[in-house]
């Protein structure tokens, strides 16, 4: 069976300046939320005749609307940034999914990391979208 040809943008270990959770007193509170991001777009996007950024996805604006929503206020959760994060991709139509990952450390005592992950096809990432494509099924969601 032949293997179909993909294309990804991949962003790893992006230091958020952000403000997330509730702690205690005693509690470790997190010193860095790192961001990794996985972008499907088209193998057109990647492999191009001529060389030019009118070619290729442009990320630029993607990542700082990102740091824009990071630093947007407090956060109780990871949850909701992530899912800012996510409508903020889908608004891009040449992205056809999605993988996020936001990472928390310290954990506790200095050390570990906790992460949390959200992985859309290509029907959930077009669920996100301002204006859902005609295959999409389920309601839409807004930031």
């Amino acid at each position: 069976m032949k293997q179909a040809s993909s294309a990804v943008v991949e962003l790893r270990d992006l230091h958020l300046k952000t403000d997330i959770g509730t702690y205690g007193p005693h509690d470790t509170r997190p010193e860095v939320h790192l961001l990794d991001l996985t972008l499907a777009i088209s193998v057109n996007q990647v492999l191009i005749s001529q060389d030019g950024m009118a070619h290729v996805f442009d990320y630029d604006p993607l990542i700082a609307e990102i740091d824009r929503l990071a630093a947007d206020g407090h956060y109780e959760t990871q949850e909701r940034l992530i899912t800012r994060i996510a409508i903020a991709c889908a608004a891009y139509p040449a992205i056809r999914r999605i993988e996020i990952c936001l990472k928390k450390s310290p954990v506790r005592s200095g050390s570990g990391s906790l992460g949390v992950r959200l992985m859309l096809d290509e029907i959930a990432t077009d669920e996100l979208r301002p204006n859902p494509l005609p295959h999409a099924t389920g309601v839409a969601c807004t930031a």
